[in-house]
């Protein structure tokens, strides 16, 4: 259900922080204040703002009833039709002190070869969803709701020793949803696909990449969550990758502290 735009817009005069929520079935923001008072919020409902995705609770459930992936590109132009909201509303992007976020865990983005560089060249007068169109090389990313994945789970479990020994170095044994076994999935189905990918994003860092303009490193807490990370040591498992796709490493990048900062200034141009 959608709230009202815009409260209190004055008490934001000394600043505002910016939280965004990229889940299943819809993208939210929130505004708070240096008191944390809600000052504005708002949301796009992916099934009813979007429909030409088709998508039923923000996913679609393929044949198989296992697989279950999202758009990404619905994402990215849920982020476009949200600003607009804001904009409309009057509000006042130059308040902003700080911009957060999260994710639905476990899901996965997959950059083809090249996005960086248009990442980092973003052209401020086009829609975000237009100018990064070309950008995915897997275009339906899966999502925390798939279970198709039970043959790369037993696969991983082997690599390790078993269930018991993948949970020593991951902190759980292999579940069909974790991101390292959709990887592994994505590897064995369309390994054109995978070699066209250069970089591998979480939900989580896949939007934080929309606003910086480059590709956000993987943190420590959505990290442990995909079966590939050493948990104790807060570095990616060598077995597990080995036992995954090759050079997952590179397409991951390294892992962050997650209350790393990622940039310390930003623009929002919104025209």
């Amino acid at each position: 259900e959608s709230r009202p735009a815009v409260h209190m817009m004055a008490a934001a005069a000394d600043g505002c922080y910016l939280g965004l929520d990229f889940s299943t079935q819809q993208l939210k923001v929130i505004a708070v204040d240096h008191n944390l008072n809600v000052i504005y919020q708002n949301n796009v409902q992916f099934d009813d703002e979007l429909p030409e995705y088709k998508t039923q609770g923000g996913v679609h459930v393929h044949g198989d009833k296992l697989t279950v992936t999202s758009p990404v590109l619905m994402w990215v132009q849920a982020l476009d039709i949200l600003l607009e909201k804001m904009k409309n509303a009057g509000f006042d992007f130059g308040r902003v002190k700080a911009l957060s976020g999260s994710g639905q865990q476990h899901g996965s983005v997959y950059w083809r070869a090249g996005a960086r560089q248009v990442l980092q060249n973003l052209a401020y007068d086009k829609p975000l969803h237009e100018l990064l169109q070309g950008c995915f090389a897997v275009a339906d990313s899966p999502v925390w709701m798939d279970s198709s994945t039970t043959e790369q789970c037993q696969l991983l479990e082997k690599a390790a020793g078993g269930a018991q020994g993948l949970a020593e170095i991951t902190g759980s044994r292999a579940y069909e949803r974790f991101t390292g076994n959709q990887i592994a999935k994505v590897f064995k189905t369309s390994p054109g696909l995978y070699n066209e990918t250069e970089k591998i994003s979480l939900v989580s860092s896949f939007a934080a990449s929309l606003f910086l303009g480059d590709y956000a490193a993987i943190d420590y807490s959505d990290g442990s969550g995909m079966n590939l990370m050493d948990i104790f040591a807060k570095q990616w498992a060598q077995p597990c990758l080995r036992a995954t796709a090759p050079q997952l490493e590179e397409k991951l990048g390294p892992l962050v502290p997650s209350m790393t900062v990622l940039v310390t200034y930003l623009f929002i141009i919104l025209t």
